[in-house]
């Protein structure tokens, strides 16, 4: 029984110190890959661009579409993952309440994947991910993370590789109606279209430009300026 404890206790602290010098690489270079990536059988088209070069409207929508509090919370929305597990509890296709701090945590540190078995054995190391980004990183390291790592459509990973696919040039000239495109296909990018969307893309497009002024003009995106 002791010798169980003491493993375990050495288990917890080894993954603590690897995954917090994990973070500290992260937080100044580039991740060089990650699973999701690894495991794409149709490849991983991807192309880093800093924050600083990218259009400032790619982080507007990715919040608008995403995460409206991204600059208020501390990456966790509580009220967010109450009503996901409502929905979830009434049945139906799963939702759920991540923040982009939560999905940057599971793209660049852990694995996808939206069954019951899987959601719930990431659900302990994403919690901590997301605090070890929070408190090292910042927002907009985390943002910038994930606009390069977040896949936007098939084989390809960030808005900067998706502008390239989709539009034909890179980020750093995207229109307020391309990165509502780009950040439209997030959620589903397997199955969703950036050029030429139709039916509810669209609509939700649209949406999401609309919800775009709102984050300029209230100041929701002021932590990244």
């Amino acid at each position: 029984m002791i010798k169980a404890l003491r493993f375990l206790l050495q288990s917890i602290l080894w993954f603590v110190g690897l995954s917090l010098l994990w973070v500290l690489a992260y937080a100044v270079i580039p991740p060089p890959t990650t699973l999701t990536m690894m495991l794409d059988d149709r490849g991983a088209t991807r192309e880093w661009m800093t924050l600083a070069e990218m259009d400032p409207d790619m982080a507007r929508a990715a919040i608008a579409a995403e995460d409206g509090n991204f600059c208020r919370h501390n990456g966790f929305e509580i009220e967010a993952i109450r009503e996901a597990m409502r929905r979830n509890a009434e049945g139906g296709r799963m939702r759920g309440g991540s923040t982009i701090s939560q999905q940057t945590a599971k793209n660049a540190f852990l694995w996808q994947g939206s069954g019951v078995a899987s959601r719930a054995l990431r659900k302990i190391p994403e919690a901590w991910f997301t605090f070890l980004i929070e408190t090292i990183w910042g927002k907009r390291r985390i943002m910038e993370v994930y606009l390069n790592i977040a896949e936007t459509g098939i084989g390809t990973y960030g808005a900067n590789a998706g502008a390239q696919r989709y539009f034909g040039h890179d980020a750093s000239r995207l229109s307020r109606e391309e990165a509502a495109r780009i950040a439209a296909v997030l959620p589903l990018p397997k199955k969703r279209g950036a050029v030429a969307p139709r039916g509810f893309t669209r609509r939700y497009g649209n949406s999401i430009i609309a919800r775009m002024r709102i984050v300029e003009g209230s100041g929701l995106d002021s932590c990244l300026r």
